[in-house]
């Protein structure tokens, strides 16, 4: 049976994966990502791979997803996260290992989980969104990403008179910010939910703007792409109780659930990719 090779690298740990054509995870490693230094990063995901993937029987590939803009040809611009840039990944790994190597953006790659091997994998079109540190985005159709930005969180949009990227406002980060406009001190966005739970008043105010924002933006892309299905992930999530029902409400036009491939969603993305690049 053939296999690839899957990486779903972040800022804090890089995750390697061997995985079959029937999306059936066969080893996964988890080791912290080295940050600040190109070499010794380049080195570290070569050395994860060969402690994780100890026979090469079977693999046609390697396949990635990365927190930044990536060339066609796998060339990584910027890895912001992890403090370095000008990242030639593919080319590296490809000559230490002899085998194709791609590289997609990480949000791109978890669209293809979701559009491939998720319970929503039976819609034509899906929209993937993450709501975290930023935000994060891309449409699939038919299975297959198409050019729609995986930086829709840059997306301007107007609060109090002002114009804002879209993630500075509504993004788990971004929800402080909100806050301090409105005279609110949150610690984090966990410490904001839990404050709407509460009812505090000024809370309550916040979160209706919030939902609002981000009711709008997900009709913006209703609007523009026409997804059947919206999915949502990030570390927003965490808190669906509280606000997941108020938004499907907020967003009548568009259907909206949450992600079906969790924690594996970047390297089941990065093994769909690595599949349909060799196909």
């Amino acid at each position: 049976m053939r296999k690839v090779i899957a990486l779903d690298i972040g800022g804090t740990n890089t995750r390697v994966a061997l995985i079959n054509e029937d999306y059936v995870v066969e080893n996964v490693l988890i080791k912290p990502t080295v940050v600040g230094n190109l070499d010794l990063f380049l080195a570290s995901v070569a050395d994860v791979i060969r402690e994780g993937i100890p026979s090469m029987e079977g693999v046609i590939a390697i396949s990635a997803g990365v927190p930044g803009r990536v060339r066609h040809d796998g060339y990584i611009y910027a890895l912001p996260n992890i403090h370095i840039s000008a990242i030639p990944l593919s080319e590296y790994l490809e000559k230490e290992f002899g085998l194709p190597v791609f590289v997609r953006n990480d949000a791109e790659v978890a669209a293809l989980a979701e559009a491939n091997v998720g319970p929503y994998k039976d819609c034509k079109s899906l929209y993937f969104v993450t709501i975290s540190t930023g935000v994060g985005g891309a449409l699939c159709i038919d299975g297959k990403l198409v050019n729609s930005s995986y930086e829709v969180g840059h997306t301007m949009t107007a609060y109090h008179n002002e114009i804002h990227e879209f993630e500075h406002m509504a993004s788990g980060t971004g929800l402080r910010r909100l806050c301090d406009m409105n005279g609110l001190n949150i610690e984090d966005a966990r410490a904001f939910f839990e404050l709407v739970k509460n009812k505090h008043p000024l809370a309550l105010r916040v979160y209706k703007d919030w939902i609002k924002m981000l009711a709008e933006w997900i009709e913006m892309n209703q609007d523009n792409f026409s997804p059947d299905v919206f999915t949502l992930t990030g570390g927003v999530m965490k808190s669906k109780d509280i606000f997941f029902e108020d938004l499907r409400r907020a967003c009548p036009s568009s259907r909206i659930e949450e992600c079906g491939c969790g924690q594996q969603a970047g390297l089941i993305g990065a093994a769909v990719f690595g599949f349909q690049k060799v196909e």
